[in-house]
């Protein structure tokens, strides 16, 4: 059964905004102050990846309009290069990465909601985590009734997850007065090496913030018009993005200053407490969990895309594909994927880990899937095709943004090499599971 395309530039724009907009900007920013200690390296990491993102939304922008199936993620690499590649950069972060990202998502904002609703003594790990459980099941069954759903449903919580983080940003410009020295002076990089170091591994955390923007592609198949909508909807999306990242950093730092983000993992939280005073803690609290909760349903709604288009490649069961022709939704993907999830929920460390072995496996998978663009230009010159979109200033903008995401992988191995190893453990992996799932599914 094909998927019937059924979302606006309007739903595509919201689904951008949430994939990218999760719970970073709510604790990355204290991880990127500790690293760069200055605010002008700190504004330097923030803009400096927002314009890279830029890039990366221009490039990704190309390939959506060109490559307009469901899961394209997977099928242009799979395209442009071959099924194993597209395979071992694919399987870790849909199968197992994305699932503890996910699940870690829905811990923390479960975090923050069990003090909302539970009294004090049921503040426990056990609560927290049947909270998540909920959480998950809520958004399986909103799902289930259908794209559609999942879309409007998306569309709520990203209008008020923007609504909250613009109230945080205008409170925090009404509010008077500067917490905190702004500069911690005797940890001030010195000299040209330590600048570019700090500012190297602050950019680390700051461009996990910036991702998930590439994600859009996988609804190929469900945008309207995609290869016009899904470059509109990707500009639009991370336009949004950009100008609420550097407007929330700037808000923090007016308020508690680079000392005060250093001292606090949360640091949106403690703006809030000084701006709202003990009303704070559950405007934040609520602000975050909202975000969680529009992270998880986008997720839930692109991740059995990605399982269509592998299933398509014979490297998942046929199963993975099948589509309800009256909700279009892939009902055994969709309950896989939430079970992986909660499967993962016991399974996690912690955020300041996961983002250092998120980004040198999704860095390296990113900088693989943009250069892509380079094989779909060089195809389109040799055949005469014509092209919707083409990202401007090529080849400088995507090589720019590969060349920078390589950088990014190099960085964390080198800074955290552990977690980059294990990465790429998984990823070698990846190549002796394509052959075996080749051999199990010789025809869907």
């Amino acid at each position: 059964m094909a998927i019937k395309a059924k979302l606006t530039v309007f739903d595509t724009t919201m689904i951008v905004v949430s994939l990218v907009i999760g719970i970073g900007i709510f604790r990355t920013p204290a991880m990127v102050a500790a690293a760069t200690k200055t605010p002008t390296l700190f504004f330097t990491a923030w803009i400096l990846g927002g314009i890279i993102s830029l890039f990366g939304a221009l490039t990704f922008a190309e390939i959506g309009s060109r490559f307009t199936r469901p899961g394209a993620y997977y099928d242009v690499v799979a395209d442009c290069y071959h099924s194993s590649l597209a395979f071992m950069l694919n399987w870790a972060n849909l199968l197992i990465i994305g699932s503890a990202g996910a699940a870690a998502v829905s811990i923390i904002g479960a975090e923050y909601l069990v003090p909302i609703l539970f009294p004090a003594a049921f503040h426990t790990q056990s609560t927290i985590q049947l909270t998540a459980a909920v959480s998950i099941f809520i958004l399986l069954v909103i799902n289930f009734l259908g794209i559609k759903m999942g879309a409007r449903t998306q569309n709520v919580l990203t209008l008020i997850k923007i609504a909250m983080i613009l109230a945080i940003i205008i409170s925090a410009f009404v509010f008077k007065k500067t917490v905190g020295n702004p500069v911690l002076a005797p940890s001030t990089p010195a000299g040209l090496h330590s600048f570019y170091l700090a500012l190297a591994i602050g950019l680390i955390s700051v461009f996990y913030t910036y991702g998930g923007y590439q994600g859009t592609i996988n609804f190929g198949g469900d945008v309207q018009k995609p290869e016009r909508n899904i470059p509109m909807a990707i500009f639009f999306g991370i336009g949004i993005i950009i100008t609420l990242y550097l407007l929330i950093n700037f808000a923090y730092y007016r308020v508690i200053g680079i000392e005060g983000m250093i001292s606090t993992k949360l640091v949106a939280a403690e703006v809030a407490r000084f701006c709202f005073g003990n009303a704070g803690h559950i405007i934040i609290s609520l602000a975050i969990f909202l975000s969680a909760f529009g992270f998880l349903n986008v997720n839930m709604m692109q991740t059995p895309r990605a399982y269509y288009a592998m299933a398509e490649d014979r490297v998942l069961p046929g199963i993975f594909k099948r589509i309800n022709s009256r909700t279009q939704v892939q009902e055994f993907s969709l309950a896989f994927y939430c079970a992986t999830i909660l499967l993962s929920i016991l399974l996690l460390g912690t955020f300041e880990k996961l983002v250092n072995y998120v980004m040198f496996l999704d860095s390296l998978n990113l900088a693989i899937v943009a250069s892509t663009v380079f094989v779909l230009r060089h195809r389109a010159k040799n055949s005469g095709e014509d092209i919707v979109y083409k990202v401007p200033l090529y080849p400088i903008i995507p090589a720019i943004f590969v060349m920078f995401l390589l950088s990014i992988s190099v960085n964390v191995l080198l800074t955290e090499t552990m977690p980059a190893l294990f990465g790429c453990a998984i990823f070698l992996l990846g190549y002796p599971i394509f052959r075996l799932m080749r051999k199990v599914n010789p025809g869907n």
